[in-house]
């Protein structure tokens, strides 16, 4: 078996999974009629007019069930599997741990590669990043985005959505899809 040569961290929420996922449970539980489009700040309690506290009590009730059925972003699966071949694939997630056997199970019914699914209960992934020696970062929440770039000094893909489009550093690229992530990433892989 041939050895990996780079270690690929991805987040899983908005970057792997679709990042409206979330749109149709907000919906039908808060009454509204938003669409990813109306998702302009990370922190929905303004969008949903409710309090954090009332947030994440929803959430803490349905997160598992929202997050089993999450349907993948448009054309992850394929670059993933392409990328498995040369490279290890790290997951860092800000899920609880208590989310493991429901992540797992939607890692494995989807057949998505992965080396290490890791569920750090907490947004700030770069203690995990330097951790597992990660190489690039794939990530949809802007401040993490930056964050991991400026203290990591590694890439970071950023996948586009209407919730991060404030400014990036030079070493975060912003890209609309997965299919220009692959493009940007096998360039980079090419010229390491």
């Amino acid at each position: 078996m041939t050895e990996k040569k780079l270690t690929f961290g991805l987040d899983i929420d908005g970057t792997v999974t679709d990042p409206a996922t979330f749109v149709p449970y907000l919906n039908k539980h808060f009454q509204v009629d938003i669409t990813l489009e109306d998702i302009t700040e990370y922190d929905l309690t303004s969008l949903l007019n409710v309090s954090q506290q009332e947030f994440w009590k929803w959430m803490k009730i349905h997160e598992k069930s929202i997050y089993s059925n999450a349907v993948l972003a448009h054309k992850v699966e394929q670059a993933l599997l392409e990328w498995n071949k040369n490279h290890k694939m790290i997951y860092i997630s800000a899920r609880g741990h208590h989310l493991h056997e429901a992540t797992m199970e939607w890692f494995n019914t989807h057949n998505l590669p992965y080396h290490h699914i890791e569920l750090i209960g907490q947004h700030d992934k770069i203690e995990s990043i330097k951790k597992h020696q990660v190489h690039l970062f794939f990530e949809d929440k802007h401040d993490n985005a930056c964050n991991i770039a400026e203290e990591c000094q590694i890439p970071v893909v950023l996948l586009d959505t209407p919730y991060n489009r404030k400014p990036v550093p030079a070493n975060v690229q912003r890209v609309q899809n997965w299919q220009e992530a692959k493009l940007w990433v096998d360039n980079w892989t090419k010229n390491r």
